[in-house]
């Protein structure tokens, strides 16, 4: 009767300890996709902050990169701890588990706030630098970003092509004559904005705001659903950690390095 149920804890600690490298298998490809859609983010789609009043949407992504990379460390660790069958590595396992599910609700959470507050904070600060910051000393990396997402977005203004009147850069000689910036122009020459016409310029409803609440909102909320999701697989793989037996009281680090 021993020797059966010695078998059986045996047969349960094989299926326990494949069950957990599946889980830790997808926690650390999670911890890859969450790592990529933070990086991708701020390189592909940085040249849009300047414009933005504050750092929540780049912080959202920070934190992601962070988690992701802190993820696929952890993953690491958990291959380890899993081959050796060794408790006192599941346990750090275990700690860094907690400590990347409060970092992913975290983003998670901010995403989701920002989200909630976006459109307020675009209707009234991009409106302002345009007028107020675009082509002005000092102001190089709003310029720049005001003309790529003119460009991108195919949409000239705020509201509409109307808000380049009150630009201090348009009433100001250095304009030319222009009457909204030359990003604004479906084909780009030099001093195309200086023909305010349906045919040469983009006329959006919405203008560039609309636009860029869309963009900004998918992203936010494909950050947050992102982080959200990856930290729900831990609690289960939090469970099957503190069902494995006590067999190893060794330096996890140290275990690193052995066979």
């Amino acid at each position: 009767m021993a020797h059966y149920k010695a078998e059986q804890d045996d047969w349960l600690l094989v299926y326990l300890k494949y069950l957990l490298f599946v889980f830790n298998f997808f926690f650390w490809v999670g911890g890859a996709a969450v790592m990529a859609v933070g990086v991708w983010t701020l390189v592909e789609k940085s040249g849009y902050l300047s414009v933005l009043a504050s750092s929540t949407f780049a912080a959202s992504a920070y934190i992601l990169i962070f988690a992701g990379a802190l993820v696929m460390v952890t993953g690491f660790l958990g291959f380890c701890a899993i081959v050796r069958e060794d408790r006192s590595c599941l346990s750090t396992y275990f700690c860094l588990l907690l400590v990347i599910f409060l970092v992913e609700l975290v983003a998670g959470v901010l995403a989701h706030m920002y989200y909630q507050r976006l459109s307020d904070e675009l209707k009234q600060h991009l409106t302002r630098t345009l007028a107020e910051n675009y082509r002005q000393p000092g102001a190089a990396d709003i310029t720049t970003s005001v003309d790529r997402l003119q460009q991108d977005f195919k949409c000239c203004g705020s509201n509409s092509s109307a808000d380049w009147q009150h630009s201090a850069y348009i009433l100001s000689q250095e304009a030319e004559g222009r009457r909204v910036p030359d990003s604004c122009c479906k084909t780009v020459v030099a001093r195309c904005g200086q023909r305010a016409h349906p045919s040469n310029i983009y006329k959006v409803e919405g203008g560039c705001v609309s636009k860029l609440e869309q963009f900004l909102a998918d992203h936010l909320l494909l950050m947050g659903a992102v982080g959200i999701g990856v930290a729900c697989l831990q609690p289960g793989m939090n469970h099957m950690v503190t069902l494995f037996p006590r067999k190893d009281e060794g330096k996890c680090l140290g275990a690193w390095g052995t066979t």
